[in-house]
C-alpha cells in the first residue's frame, strides 16, 4: 500500500509593496483608458498645429476653456451643484449659461471686442500672441490631466504665466493671489468663529423657497465676478480684440461646454468640494458663494492685474474648516482632520505654481534671462 504523501504546506506570498503600486497603477490606467486617450491625442494634435497660429489660437483656447473652467467650477459652481444635486441639469446650465452670454457681451461691447474685463490690458499680456511653441498649447493639457486626479491648481499660474513676458507681472500676479489667500482665509476663519452657532440654526431642517432663491441669486453674481477676472485665462491664447464671428465662436463654444459639465455634474475634481463640512445645503452653499464673491469683487476693483481666484477659495475654505472645527466640541480628532484637509489643498495648488513658473521659464527667453541673471549675478 502506497504510503499516503505529505501534504505539503504552501506559505502565502507576500504581494511586495512595487507588486501593489503597480496593480494600483495598473487599475488607475484601466479606469481612465478613454481619458489618456484623448489626454495622448491632445499632446499630438497640439504639437500638429503649433506652428500653424491661425489654428493653433483657436486649438489652445478650446484646450483652456475646458481645462480652466472644468478646474475653476469647485469655486463657482461647485457649491451650486452640490446644492441643488435634486434640480435639473439643463435648468442650471441655462441659468449659469444666460449669465455666461451677458458677462461677455457686456465687456465685448464695452472694451471693444475685449472678453476679460481688460485683465490682459497688463503689461506683458497685452500683446496678443502672433506665434506659439509648443509648450503653451500643452499647458492646458497638462492642467487637464491634473483636474482629472482632482489636485486643484491654480489656472491663472499655468495659463496666463507662459505667455507672460514679463516677470514683473508674474511676481505681481504672485503676490495678489497670496494675498487673496490670506484674506479669505482670515474673513472666513472670524466669520465661522463668531457665527459658527448662529449659521448652525439657520440650517437646521428643511431650507425654505426663500434661501433656494438667495442662493441661485448669489451664485449667479460670484459667477459673473469670477467671469471677470478669470476669462483672461482662457482668451489669452485669442487677438486682444475679438471681431463678430470670433466673439460669437468663443460665446459659443463655452456656453456648450457648461452644458456638458453640468451634465456630468462637475469634473472629478468636484470632490474637493464634496468633501468639505455642510456644503449640500443650500444655506450653507449661498454663505459661502456670498463671502466668496464679496472678497472676488474687492479685488476685481483693486487693480487690472490677474490673480489666482484658486488661492482666494482654496483659503476661504480652509478659515471656514478651522473656524468651524475650533467651535466644535469633538476637537481632538477634527483637528487632525482639517489640518490635514488644508495641508492638502495648499499642497495642491503649489504643485500648480511650481510647475507654471518652471513651464513660463522654459518657454520666454525673457525670463530665462532675468532668471541667469539673477542667479549669476
Amino acid at each position: 500500500m502506497a504510503k499516503a504523501k505529505r501534504a505539503k504546506h504552501v506559505v502565502p506570498v507576500q504581494p511586495h509593496k512595487f507588486t501593489k503600486r503597480f496593480s494600483l497603477v495598473d487599475v488607475v490606467v484601466r479606469k481612465e483608458k478613454r481619458f489618456l486617450y484623448f489626454i495622448a491625442f491632445s499632446f499630438l494634435l497640439a504639437g500638429i498645429v503649433y506652428p500653424y497660429p491661425g489654428i493653433a489660437m483657436w486649438v489652445g483656447f478650446a484646450f483652456a476653456a475646458y481645462s480652466a473652467i472644468a478646474n475653476d467650477s469647485i469655486q463657482t459652481i461647485g457649491t451650486f451643484i452640490v446644492a441643488n444635486e435634486e434640480k435639473p441639469w439643463y435648468w442650471q446650465w441655462l441659468f449659469m449659461g444666460l449669465i455666461f452670454l451677458g458677462t461677455v457681451a457686456f465687456s465685448w461691447y464695452t472694451f471693444n471686442g475685449d472678453v476679460t474685463y481688460q485683465r490682459l490690458a497688463t503689461p506683458g499680456l497685452n500683446v496678443a500672441p502672433t506665434s506659439f511653441v509648443y509648450l503653451q498649447l500643452a499647458s492646458p493639457i497638462v492642467l487637464l490631466l491634473l483636474t482629472r486626479f482632482k489636485i486643484p491648481v491654480s489656472t491663472t499660474f499655468m495659463l496666463l504665466n507662459v505667455f507672460s513676458a514679463s516677470s514683473g507681472t508674474v511676481v505681481g500676479m504672485v503676490s495678489k493671489s497670496l494675498m487673496g489667500y490670506a484674506v479669505s482665509f482670515v474673513v472666513a476663519l472670524v466669520i465661522y468663529l463668531l457665527l459658527t452657532k448662529v449659521i448652525k440654526r439657520f440650517i437646521k431642517g428643511k431650507a425654505n423657497m426663500f434661501w433656494v432663491v438667495a442662493q441661485w441669486l448669489i451664485s449667479g453674481f460670484l459667477w459673473y465676478i469670477w467671469l471677470a477676472q478669470d476669462l483672461a485665462n482662457v482668451a489669452v491664447y485669442l487677438p486682444r480684440n475679438l471681431s463678430v464671428w470670433q466673439f460669437a465662436a468663443f460665446a459659443g463654444f463655452i456656453f456648450m461646454l457648461l452644458g456638458f459639465l453640468f451634465y456630468k455634474r462637475g469634473e472629478k475634481i468636484q470632490h474637493v468640494v464634496n468633501e468639505k463640512s455642510e456644503v449640500r445645503d443650500v444655506r450653507s452653499a449661498a454663505i459661502i458663494d456670498l463671502v466668496y464673491g464679496i472678497i472676488l469683487y474687492y479685488f476685481k476693483e483693486l487693480n487690472n492685474i490677474p490673480m489666482s481666484t484658486t488661492w482666494v477659495f482654496v483659503g476661504l475654505l480652509a478659515g471656514r474648516e478651522l473656524g468651524m472645527h475650533i467651535q466644535s466640541h469633538d476637537k481632538s480628532v477634527k483637528y487632525i482632520k482639517t489640518f490635514r484637509l488644508i495641508g492638502k489643498d495648499i499642497l495642491s495648488v503649489t504643485i500648480g505654481l511650481v510647475i507654471s513658473v518652471i513651464l513660463a521659464i522654459a518657454i520666454n527667453p525673457v525670463m530665462q534671462k532675468e532668471v541667469m541673471d539673477f542667479l549669476f549675478k
